[in-house]
């Protein structure tokens, strides 16, 4: 652990030389993996880390490094480093650490490194098993779980010295499904901050035949005519639309450069009366969830925007300095090997007022994208691709034929005026997300809803 008297000492010194703020991130993580296929373990891994990271600033400029010696010694030689890169005099900032009190919003009854292994199997074969027993067509099915217990310190020259426990699992499934018309695959998963034992009140079978449904309904399935549609997206992941076209856009990390589409446009309006986005890393045991970010800010709800106008980004220490604004509590990083940044978090369309059945009853053509698949998109522009791996065609106000191969094409900017029906049925998906301060978990949500003349691509002209 890192303790208050030496992080002062390691602090004092990143001063030496003219910076005017510096932090410690210290972390002991301990990371598992169990993969199962066709109801064989296939794999079982344990990783250990256990490291610090020391960041030194002085007004815009920053400078990084990290180390697995954490002895007193060693994080002074780390920090003897990194303040040559300046050389004024010191500006003789005094401070005292006070160690930071919080209400756990991640309760757990047991961490999972202290859990045997054979408990874990269990869980991945009782998903293994399931989507084995499904149906003939689904010629492999494999099940996983990774999970990670992440201890860590905190402690910057504002006073701040704060820990959290991080207690990170996911639990999902892929099934492959053949016939003569080819293979698909379709995969689920559930995770939070939360204890292991939390899969007890979680239907895992039906998490496993939920994936081995979809991979066979979409064996027989036509190719997607391109062209204009209304898209329907649906709950859960299909909030990875928003995440990637839209949430980017509103990190600091980008807004604070002029490197987005949003960036000089807090109070206007960027989207559709209907909708709501939030960002919140304090929701109780969540996928993206934590007590404190990983600067030692609390967590909070973050209303991004609110009923189409743009009221908050989420902002870091280092970029809040480029553009002065409260810290939302959005710092994050993969590791100590990683200088943090603003990221999401728990980022979700919220809840409107009409029901799944009342917007696919008022789709008189479209597309319904049930389940959405990879994609990508510049943050500058906002333009995006997305797959969609489970779709289906709405005729006259009804479901009908399942279609595969279809894209989303669009700009965000644009897309999210042209939602004009928000559904109350949010639900969440579990993601990793991939930035500059490397991969973390993060969960994407929101309820149904319809996008109005959206571009789609597919296999058919």
């Amino acid at each position: 652990m890192l303790n208050k008297k030496t992080a002062k000492k390691v602090l004092d010194t990143c001063l030496e030389t003219g910076a005017d703020f510096a932090d410690i991130f210290f972390e002991s993580t301990t990371k598992n993996s169990i993969v199962m296929m066709d109801g064989h373990v296939e794999d079982v891994s344990t990783k250990l880390i256990y490291g610090a990271g020391i960041r030194i600033l002085k007004e815009k400029q920053q400078v990084y490094g990290y180390t697995n010696d954490v002895s007193l010694e060693g994080l002074l030689d780390l920090a003897n480093r990194l303040n040559k890169t300046y050389n004024s005099k010191p500006l003789g900032i005094k401070f005292s650490l006070k160690e930071l009190k919080y209400v756990n919003k991640n309760p757990l009854d047991k961490l999972s490194k202290d859990i045997p292994n054979s408990e874990k199997i269990s869980l991945v074969k009782t998903v293994s098993d399931a989507m084995l027993n499904y149906d003939e067509r689904i010629i492999q099915g494999v099940a996983s779980l990774s999970e990670s217990t992440q201890e860590v310190y905190i402690a910057n020259t504002l006073g701040v010295y704060a820990t959290d426990t991080r207690n990170i699992v996911r639990l999902g499934g892929r099934a492959i499904a053949k016939d003569k018309n080819g293979m698909q695959s379709s995969g689920e998963n559930f995770g939070g901050n939360m204890s292991i034992s939390a899969y007890k009140e979680y239907d895992l079978k039906g998490m496993a035949e939920e994936a081995c449904k979809s991979a066979i309904t979409m064996l027989d399935a036509p190719e997607m005519k391109g062209g204009t549609y209304d898209v329907v997206m649906h709950n859960g992941f299909g909030g990875v639309l928003f995440h990637e076209a839209c949430g980017h856009s509103l990190e600091a990390t980008s807004v604070a450069k002029g490197q987005s589409v949003f960036t000089g446009k807090m109070g206007e309006k960027i989207a559709s009366s209907v909708v709501t986005a939030i960002d919140d890393g304090s929701v109780p045991n969540a996928w993206g969830s934590s007590n404190i970010d990983d600067e030692g800010t609390p967590t909070q709800k973050n209303v991004l925007i609110e009923n189409g106008v743009l009221k908050s980004y989420m902002w870091d220490f280092a970029d809040q300095r480029r553009m002065e604004h409260p810290l939302t509590g959005s710092s994050r990083r993969e590791s100590y090997k990683y200088s943090p940044t603003s990221r999401m978090t728990n980022t979700y369309i919220d809840n409107g007022e009409s029901t799944f059945e009342e917007i696919i009853e008022n789709t008189k053509f479209g597309l319904f994208a049930r389940k959405m698949g990879g994609g990508s998109v510049n943050p500058v522009t906002g333009e995006f691709n997305f797959t969609v791996s489970e779709g289906y065609m709405i005729e006259d106000g009804k479901i009908t034929t399942p279609v595969r191969g279809a894209a989303l094409i669009g700009n965000g900017k644009d897309t999210l005026f042209n939602i004009d029906m928000v559904g109350n049925n949010r639900s969440f998906g579990h993601g990793v997300c991939g930035s500059a301060s490397g991969s973390i978990p993060a969960n994407v949500g929101q309820p149904t809803i319809r996008i109005k003349n959206m571009t789609v691509g597919g296999g058919r002209k």
